[in-house]
């Protein structure tokens, strides 16, 4: 039967330990070497240990790797608390199963009444005198002997590290009794040297006892010395039979221990040679009451088995035929009883079983609990790795559909922009040159108005130059206040509408490519406010150069008639010309920048009436014969009543337009000169203002897409960071599959597989060599 724990490369180990009847070659050897099954024990904990050890280094590493993967911030629900709570637990546990590996030893335990030969029997089998003995009650107290790497003896008791050291059994024997405060119920440590006796080279202790008719507290002796003992040597005095005290302490100990290993060696048998008629007859008595008491009473072992647990030896002979041979000297020699062979040839049979037997027993207790316990936690440990490797695939998975969802997302928004982005800018050029049609519609319109809006000029009016400066400035500015407000009344709304709607197509437009939550939030990012437009005429330096002419003038007079005729100023041309005469070719007349262009055959029909006054004038002034002849002429024509009732009319009308030219009169003739001086200015500026006002409502609507824009490119670098962040706990993902898959399978698992995990049994022939098993 043979039980595998295998360990993968990253701790290199493999145990096997092997379960057979001494078939293998590799026990073959180790038997030739070192016959003792004591070495067993010794191989199989320095194995487990390293591979206890590995599984340290194993678990350790499988805790890091999972707190480090449960405080990732980035990883979330990977690995759990209880996860991390359990392996850290685990870790704990194997550091504990380590220190307590490093201390186990093979434990036998001898019990038996007082002066029935204990203690001799542990000497005979250490092959020298390291405990005392003797007639009487020589052991009062539990002593523990094992071996010691030191070349000094020395003991110890129990609660105190003071190291009493001792040479001779009879100085041990000294310090035992002149210890006072030794009581039955306690503990002596007795170390040996190993190089003294080779048994205690092998992690074996033997512990000897007090009679166990000198004390009333078994239970206590049971609890405190004998529930991790691996074998129980009952030494009894084969010159009496088994007591009742003796077999009720080992029935205390079936209780509280599964079928124990119990050995029983009737000791002293040599003084059966001095009458070796009866000697077979007595060995049967005894043979058929300790087989009784093993099979019936105790039921630990079956019949066919428990013959090979009772021996007939007499240790005493035994230790001094040793003690002999170590001195070079025939093991036979001295004074032994007859049948001296036969005794010595049993006990080393009894020993040979003993060594096999608390080897198995060893192995089985101290080892086969924390392998089945390395079992569980190896299994716990895959379960965990199993479990982040799941749910780092899963993690990963949905990682990767999600990095490429955001892909597509972020090459949806950049290609959709870039779609509405030309139709955006087509649309805000066509607001903006409606905008610039209604406002030069309605100012043109307020322009042919601007006469009533200068009539609802109130102010103080005077003809002096201070009072005309500041009638001036507060006219100007009566009518930009005035020109505004209507021209707000008239457009405002409309394009206010009209902006408004195009503003709220290009958020409805762009708000597709916001996440959600901007969406919900985009009225307050941009805010639909109303816009109000800046017409910004400045009629006061637009107005600036106008100059007032408010002298009074004879509406027949003739300044007026040329004027009227001709226009103002046309009629200033010709007066000049009366001055300095005017050439008669006139190729053309110079006209005001302002000034509306002529046409062809207004230009000629003009010029040649301004040609015709402009001779008449010059006539009139060459001469003054010219007008005696023509007043005669006249004269003579329709007589002098005539000509008498006309200037009494004539000099009636001067007088009347003279007392009426008031100050009211003069401020109608102001206001009637900047209604037309304005008007010309205004009609300069009307493409201008309507090229503002549709400018500021550009600016306005490039504003809104501006702050679109900026939120469209906030949501692309979102979105590129998102990208960035899912490939980034993708690789972080994958990273730790590789690893949990690694420890749960891999090269870094120091268990991968566990395979034939039997408990111990007992086999049909558990006599037989045995190598460590686990």
């Amino acid at each position: 039967m043979c039980l595998v724990l295998e360990i993968q490369p990253s701790v290199k180990v493999h145990l096997v330990i092997r379960w057979y009847l001494g078939l293998s070659e590799s026990h073959c050897t180790m038997a030739d070497t070192n016959p003792s099954p004591l070495k067993h024990f010794v191989l199989a904990k320095k194995t487990i240990t390293a591979i206890f050890e590995e599984l340290l280094d194993y678990v350790t590493e499988g805790t890091h790797f999972v707190e480090e993967t449960y405080k990732n911030p980035q990883l979330e629900d990977i690995a759990t608390k209880d996860e991390l709570a359990k392996i850290e637990e685990y870790k704990k546990k194997l550091a504990v199963i380590g220190g307590v590996l490093a201390r186990r030893h093979m434990k036998v335990a001898f019990f038996g009444r007082t002066s029935s030969g204990k203690s001799s029997v542990i000497n005979a089998m250490l092959w020298d005198r390291v405990l005392p003995s003797g007639i009487g009650h020589t052991t009062n107290c539990f002593l523990s002997v094992e071996g010691t790497d030191g070349d000094k003896a020395y003991l110890m008791t129990e609660g105190s590290d003071e190291k009493k050291s001792v040479k001779t059994v009879n100085q041990l024997a000294h310090a035992l009794h002149m210890d006072k405060d030794l009581e039955a119920g306690c503990l002596v440590h007795v170390f040996w040297p190993k190089a003294k006796c080779a048994l205690l080279r092998d992690d074996l202790v033997l512990v000897d006892s007090p009679g166990t008719d000198v004390t009333t507290e078994l239970d206590t002796w049971i609890d405190k010395f004998c529930l991790d003992a691996d074998v129980f040597v009952l030494v009894a005095n084969s010159e009496s039979t088994l007591m009742n005290t003796e077999k009720h302490f080992f029935h205390k100990v079936n209780e509280k221990l599964s079928k124990p290993n119990i050995f029983i060696l009737n000791n002293r048998w040599d003084a059966s040679a001095s009458e070796p008629e009866y000697m077979e007859h007595v060995r049967k008595q005894h043979m058929e009451r300790c087989l009784t008491f093993l099979v019936d009473e105790l039921k630990v072992v079956d019949p066919s088995e428990a013959q090979n647990r009772i021996f007939f030896v007499s240790a005493k002979e035994v230790l001094s035929a040793r003690k002999q041979r170590a001195q070079g000297m025939p093991e036979g020699g001295g004074a032994l009883a007859d049948g001296f062979q036969t005794r010595f040839q049993e006990f080393q049979q009894f020993e040979k079983m003993f060594e096999e037997c608390i080897s198995q027993s060893a192995v089985k207790t101290k080892f086969e609990q924390h392998t089945i316990r390395a079992k569980q936690i190896l299994d716990t440990v895959k379960n965990i790795m199993d479990s982040i490797n799941v749910a780092a695939a899963n993690q990963r998975v949905h990682s990767m559909e999600e990095r490429e969802d955001q892909k597509d997302r972020l090459e949806f928004v950049r290609n959709q922009l870039n779609l509405l982005t030309d139709d955006i800018k087509k649309k805000i050029k066509g607001v903006t040159e409606e905008v610039a049609n209604k406002v030069s519609s309605a100012m043109t319109d307020e322009i042919c108005r601007l006469s009533v809006l200068v009539d609802e000029f109130s102010s103080d009016f005077h003809p002096s130059p201070q009072v005309l400066k500041l009638y001036k400035s507060e006219l100007n500015k009566h009518l930009e206040e005035g020109l505004g407000r209507n021209l707000a009344d008239r457009c405002s709304s409309e394009v206010n509408k009209s902006m408004c709607q195009s503003q709220q197509e290009m958020i409805e437009s762009l708000q597709a490519l916001l996440p959600s939550d901007v969406q919900s939030k985009l009225h307050l990012l941009i805010p639909c406010r109303k816009f109000d437009l800046s017409y910004d005429l400045n009629c006061n330096s637009l107005c600036s150069d106008f100059q007032e002419d408010i002298t009074f003038r004879f509406s027949l007079g003739w300044t007026a008639l040329v004027s009227r005729y001709l226009g103002p100023k046309n009629a200033h041309r010709v007066l000049l010309g009366v001055a300095e005469p005017i050439p008669r070719s006139l190729a053309s007349t110079p006209c005001a920048p302002a000034a509306p262009a002529l046409t062809p055959e207004n230009a000629s029909q003009e010029e040649l009436m301004v040609s015709l006054v402009t001779n008449l004038a010059s006539l009139t002034s060459r001469t003054s014969m010219t007008v005696i002849i023509v007043g005669g002429l006249v004269w003579r024509t329709v007589g002098w009543k005539v000509i008498s009732l006309s200037l009494s009319l004539y000099g009636l009308l001067y007088l009347y337009e003279r007392l009426t030219w008031t100050t009211k009169a003069k401020e109608r003739a102001f206001k009637q000169q900047f209604v037309n001086y304005a008007t010309e200015k205004l009609q300069m500026i009307v493409s201008f203002t309507s090229a503002n006002c549709s400018h500021q409502v550009q600016q306005e609507m490039a504003m809104t897409f501006a702050r679109l824009c900026q939120q469209v490119d906030i949501t692309e670098r979102n979105l590129e960071e998102e990208i960035a962040r899912l490939s980034k706990e993708i690789a972080q993902l994958e990273k730790i599959q590789n690893h949990s898959k690694h420890l749960r399978s891999g090269d870094a698992n120091p268990v991968h597989q566990i395979t034939s995990l039997p408990l111990l049994t007992t086999t049909p022939h558990w006599h037989s060599r045995m190598c460590p098993f686990i």
